[in-house]
């Protein structure tokens, strides 16, 4: 039997397949009979959640007693989130909204089953498509039926149902230079700004859109700390300067004592960022960056010419090979593993201090000829 609750609450009941039912009147119809709406769930407390978002969408203006189709919905799923991303994050998911209207745009929202997603994942996995590529589609799709769900549009999310794909490609190792490599870097690359941004991206760990967004002020007069509280990003193939990665990595860098230089030599500038081309106050861009960074790699041949990203990778194996804990690595790099993120709270300063000790004894870098920092 059907328990009556509160004015506005609807009537609660128990069916006999153990799933719960809560049952709102929603209006009259223009006959002027009362209208229903049955939410159903596995408990009591989800079935109750159901029936409050579908109340807070009705406040908020969203009409959902009407019948929508997957591009609609996907539109205004993205709208409610966009606000909560970066530029450079939504030109992304905008990419793969498309593809997702593409495939599902005729579709109403009520007629998505599992097999229509898993279909389509087999195809891309097909057509060649990488690992990143539909993984980003799978999870997209997940928010999008999950906003659906939480409004009672459906009754389950398809992509629940859906098995993530077992994918047989070979991971991509992460490259990294070699103990030996670090070593040559300290010791050839030039003493100008690239030469110092390149020792103190393997030295420090940063990513190379946090270096490009530093300004003078960001580091500390003696060199000797980098504070990131912000990073360059694409947006439209402009450089920006926003926020960075994640909020683990607004983060207070100690800089090897060895190193401490360089730092000093990019903070000597009367710009308002330590990489500035172009248009006055505009940070670089990072293509420009990476270009510079290659040319001072193909000079020095007992070198590879990798990425600046694999210096972040390089910073992060050379310190566990010199026996640094990972909480502390994660610490100092800024990591966004919330499995660590306790972890980062016990890290003591003197830890940090050291690890980067440790650096600084493994790879010495002599500055007794250092030249005037290019403007």
């Amino acid at each position: 039997m059907a328990k009556r609750r509160s004015n506005g609450e609807g009537s609660l009941r128990q069916r006999p397949n153990k799933t719960w039912e809560l049952t709102l009147m929603i209006g009259r119809g223009p006959d002027g009979k009362r209208k229903y709406k049955s939410f159903y769930a596995r408990s009591q407390k989800e079935v109750k959640e159901k029936a409050r978002a579908y109340q807070n969408a009705k406040s908020e203006g969203l009409d959902v007693d009407t019948v929508y189709y997957f591009d609609e919905w996907a539109d205004f799923w993205f709208e409610t989130h966009k606000d909560n991303i970066s530029p450079t994050t939504q030109e992304a998911y905008r990419y793969t909204l498309r593809a997702l209207k593409t495939d599902f745009s005729q579709m109403k929202i009520s007629d998505i089953k599992p097999l229509n997603i898993e279909m389509k994942l087999k195809k891309m996995q097909q057509d060649g498509l990488s690992t990143s590529s539909i993984s980003k589609y799978r999870a997209m799709m997940y928010q999008i039926m999950s906003l659906a769900e939480k409004n009672d549009l459906i009754r389950r999310n398809p992509v629940r149902l859906v098995e993530k794909m077992r994918y047989r490609e070979k991971p991509k190792e992460k490259e990294a230079f070699t103990a030996e490599e670090v070593s040559i870097l300290m010791e050839k690359l030039p003493k100008n700004r690239i030469g110092y941004s390149t020792r103190l991206l393997v030295g420090t760990g940063m990513r190379s859109q946090e270096l490009l967004a530093l300004e003078p002020r960001h580091i500390a007069e003696d060199g000797s700390a980098i504070k990131i509280e912000q990073a360059v990003n694409m947006c439209k193939g402009t450089p920006v300067v926003g926020l960075p990665k994640s909020r683990d990595s607004y983060r207070t860098i100690p800089v090897p004592q060895s190193l401490r230089w360089c730092a000093v030599a990019l903070r000597q500038t009367n710009k308002k960022y330590i990489w500035e081309e172009g248009k006055k106050d505009n940070p670089c861009n990072p293509s420009y960056f990476r270009n510079q960074f290659r040319k001072a790699l193909e000079v020095i041949p007992e070198v590879r010419t990798l990425t600046p990203h694999s210096c972040r990778h390089t910073y992060v194996s050379m310190l566990q090979s010199l026996g640094v804990s990972m909480e502390t690595i994660q610490s100092i790099a800024g990591h966004a593993d919330t499995d660590m993120t306790q972890h980062y709270l016990h890290v003591q300063e003197s830890i940090r201090q050291d690890a980067i000790e440790k650096f600084s004894n493994a790879f010495p870098c002599d500055h007794t000829k250092e030249e005037d920092l290019v403007k």
